[in-house]
């Protein structure tokens, strides 16, 4: 389950690149609640979601040119550096180097399959997850599963293990420590009919997934598909911001919550 005592290869921090985060700000305070605190003027425009006072996710402007609004998914690296170079020798791509941002150290990747994600070296990191209005689960889609597996076993040792899913084989991701089921945070699902590229999509807990649904959609945002129930698991839906950014809900089984 993911928490907030993040160790090797937990997802421990997540942010939005958005065109408009003036738009952003308000999509998500009106669908989850959240109140946008800016980082500073030094910042460039970056600041913080929180939930109760604690942050549960991070917003900036679009930096890179021609780059497309999306939430970008970190882990946690204990030594940035030899990160970098393992994504490298794994066959990744190094995006962004690791860089000092003052509480800590990141570095952006793309991996073999062409999904991007990130690593933090702390500094900070999420001060709630798994409850209602934040981050709970984040799942790559990907053309190579087994590929991608293989890939961040070597950059991280997540371990995995297939669970049953209609249409496909779907595996549970956890961290390479402790119990396995425990430590699990995160899944990897092929490609399905209609998505155009690999991709880490971030969910989050609600307590009414369709309530969510039509709260976006009052907001500006867009229905990628509707609300469904997963057995064992719980409801989900999956959305759009009205830059574009997919993320999906969930809405658990009050067995797995």
């Amino acid at each position: 389950m993911l928490g907030t005592e993040f160790r090797t290869g937990s997802p421990n921090w997540i942010d939005l690149g958005s065109p408009d985060t003036d738009a952003a700000a308000a999509f998500y305070g009106s669908v989850f609640g959240w109140q946008f605190v800016p980082a500073g003027p030094e910042a460039g425009g970056y600041g913080f979601f929180q939930k109760d006072g604690k942050t549960v996710a991070a917003l900036g402007p679009l930096t890179e040119e021609g780059a497309k609004s999306a939430w970008t998914t970190y882990f946690q690296s204990d030594d940035i550096q030899a990160t970098a170079r393992e994504v490298e020798t794994g066959g990744g791509t190094v995006r962004v180097p690791p860089t000092d941002v003052g509480d800590g150290w990141i570095a952006q990747f793309t991996d073999p399959n062409g999904a991007q994600f990130a690593a933090l070296q702390p500094g900070s990191g999420l001060e709630k997850t798994s409850e209602d209005n934040t981050l709970v689960w984040v799942e790559l889609h990907a053309g190579e599963p087994e590929e991608a597996i293989g890939f961040y076993n070597g950059l991280f040792g997540w371990r995995s293990a297939e669970m049953p899913a209609p249409g496909m084989t779907y595996r549970v991701l956890s961290i390479k420590d402790g119990d396995q089921q425990d430590g699990s945070f995160g899944g990897v699902a092929p490609l399905q009919s209609g998505q155009q590229s690999p991709g880490w999509v971030p969910y989050f807990a609600v307590a009414d997934a369709d309530a969510t649904v039509e709260a976006a959609q009052r907001s500006g945002g867009t229905v990628l598909m509707p609300a469904a129930d997963v057995p064992d698991v719980g409801r989900i839906a999956w959305l759009a911001d009205p830059g574009g950014a997919a993320f999906a809900v969930l809405q658990p089984n009050p067995r797995q919550a």
